[in-house]
């Protein structure tokens, strides 16, 4: 067995733990991030890329109205009893200068975006200002580390190019048969993508997640900060009640990390841990299923290991994870896909309905608020599941879910019963098993207001946020047109998750805590191990990736107060 000795261990690569680690070697601890995967950036190198920054100097500049009452009175109507104004308040105050700390100190850059909140109408709530991007990213400053990168999620790219979570980015894609300007975007991108997967057998030029997380790992490896890929960790070192360190398996054989200052756990939650699962999820206990488009290594080893050595673990929300409805794509070579519904639902002409063939939400609200919409309406059914359904405009110009808009064949994912397409609504009906009856009756109901731009059951395009993701060209509203235009068509579509909200125990600066209230010396918990301060809410675009690293940034600096004193963060 190999022994090394270090300052601090992080484990996992993902925005939480790569912050942290970054943050500890900037105030002069040797740091080693140890890493399950054969590559680093977890469940960040999957994601849009986006961080939720109040009052950070993007908003400040965008927003100058917004302000630290307006953020916390938003987060304790979203929160509600959950609200935690310590966590909060440490958050609020710290999460802008660990922006200015990342662009300066490091390869990490940002752009602003134009996300509203996920609910701008609620107190506090804004129609722009708190949610910023990484910045694209050439991943060739990676170096001889550029294929350790984790690839961007299969089902959500194009021959494995990227889009940019930004809405600009996307309108051009959608754009392409019908502006010459779009085209050009779209062929330039293309032509681009197809030369860098001649030369480099992958994108090089990468966005959203995948970007932020390439970015943080550069930042990672100039500063000399180990990232050892294949490296599971087992268990945690401990000795006296104190954890000194963590037993791993390494490409050579074990390996005793011993950890001079302590263990921080971010190694992405429990999404893939089914006997958590059974615990937290309800469709999961009534043994339904759920599909993530998270990493499968994200199996609860943070939070395993944490319980093991006496934590506490916070597993009493309602909404245990940031929900997400998604369908299960056939791929090639007999694979299976998980493909995240984070565009289509916002389009007009395109409506959820249930098997019983009714609708039950503003399917134009955020993912997580029609994740829990669905869990509700179908709490004590085995099947947690909705159909998206559409006419042949709708799919012509938006696509459905991973089916992709003209001039993009449909044959073949149709032949796989991915895509399921009916003549005429009762013909679809009978194919996906809904009430036919009650389908022909829903859709009906439906098109009297939307013909005029109206959604008279749940008011869908009210909210800049509804708007913000819909087609502007459609009028009078941009979530609203009919289903009317046969053939029609239908994707079924599950419920999923992009992480856990429940976690571990911490105090606000990261130090876990057990059932009394004690602090486990040595251990430390960032990311989606720790219980997320957002009680069990999604209020905007990048709650995860924001507290994620404002307080793996937060702790790093602590870590390094106890080592060296309290210095300048």
């Amino acid at each position: 067995m190999t022994k090394t000795t270090c300052d601090l261990v992080v484990v996992g690569s993902g925005a939480a733990g790569l912050a942290t680690a970054i943050t500890a070697k900037k105030r002069g601890l040797d740091v080693v991030v140890v890493e399950k995967e054969a590559v680093f950036g977890g469940t960040t190198a999957l994601s849009g890329g986006v961080l939720w920054i109040p009052l950070s100097h993007y908003g400040r500049k965008q927003n100058q109205a917004d302000s630290v009452e307006k953020v916390k009175q938003y987060l304790q109507e979203e929160a509600g009893k959950n609200y935690d104004d310590a966590a909060v308040s440490c958050f609020i105050e710290n999460g802008a200068k660990m922006v200015d700390f990342f662009e300066k100190e490091t390869e990490t850059k940002f752009v602003p975006t134009m996300y509203p909140d996920y609910n701008p109408h609620k107190p506090g709530g804004q129609d722009i200002g708190r949610s910023i991007l990484a910045a694209p990213y050439d991943i060739r400053g990676l170096g001889k580390d550029m294929n350790r990168l984790k690839p961007p999620l299969e089902t959500i790219t194009f021959i494995g190019m990227m889009f940019n979570s930004s809405n600009a980015d996307l309108k051009h894609f959608f754009q392409a048969t019908k502006s010459f300007k779009s085209f050009c975007y779209v062929a330039k991108r293309l032509a681009t993508h197809v030369k860098e997967l001649t030369l480099y057998r992958r994108g090089i030029n990468v966005t959203s997640g995948n970007a932020l997380a390439a970015r943080l790992a550069a930042s990672a490896l100039k500063l000399g900060i180990p990232i050892m890929t294949s490296t599971p960790v087992r268990g945690l070192l401990t000795e006296n009640g104190k954890v000194t360190g963590v037993h791993a398996v390494g490409s050579d054989g074990e390996v005793q990390i011993v950890a001079k200052h302590g263990v921080v756990l971010a190694a992405g939650g429990f999404p893939h841990d089914p006997k958590r699962l059974a615990q937290v999820y309800p469709h999961v206990k009534n043994g339904g299923t759920h599909l993530s488009p998270t990493p499968e290594s994200n199996t609860g080893d943070g939070v395993n290991m944490a319980e093991k050595a006496g934590a506490a673990l916070g597993m009493g929300y309602a909404d245990a994870s940031a929900w997400m409805p998604v369908s299960k794509v056939p791929l090639s070579g007999g694979r299976t896909g998980v493909f995240p519904h984070l565009l289509d639902r916002y389009k007009p002409g395109i409506i959820g309905v249930l098997s019983n063939g009714k609708r039950f939400t503003n399917e134009s609200n955020s993912y997580h608020d029609v994740g829990a919409a669905l869990m509700r309406v179908c709490e004590g059914k085995r099947e947690t599941a909705m159909w998206l359904i559409c006419d042949k405009d709708a799919l012509a110009k938006y696509g459905l879910g991973y089916v992709k808009p003209a001039p993009m064949p449909t044959g073949g994912l149709i032949k796989k019963g991915y895509l399921i397409k009916g003549k005429a609504l009762r013909d679809l009906a009978k194919q996906c098993g809904i009430t036919a009856d009650t389908l022909e009756k829903t859709v009906a109901e439906y098109n009297k207001g939307a013909v005029v731009g109206q959604d008279m059951q749940y008011g869908r395009g009210t909210t800049a946020f509804n708007r913000y993701l819909a087609d502007p060209e459609n009028k009078p509203n941009p979530c609203v047109a009919p289903v009317q235009n046969g053939p029609f068509y239908a994707v079924k579509v599950l419920m999923g998750d992009l992480g856990t909200f429940d976690g571990i125990e911490t105090a606000v600066t990261g130090e876990v805590l057990r059932k009394d209230g004690s602090q486990i010396e040595g251990l430390y918990a960032v990311g989606n191990d720790r219980k997320s301060m957002m009680g069990g809410a999604y209020p905007g675009a990048g709650i995860t990736h924001g507290p994620n690293m404002t307080f793996g940034y937060v702790t790093g600096n602590t870590i390094a107060d106890k080592v060296n004193g309290k210095g300048a963060w």
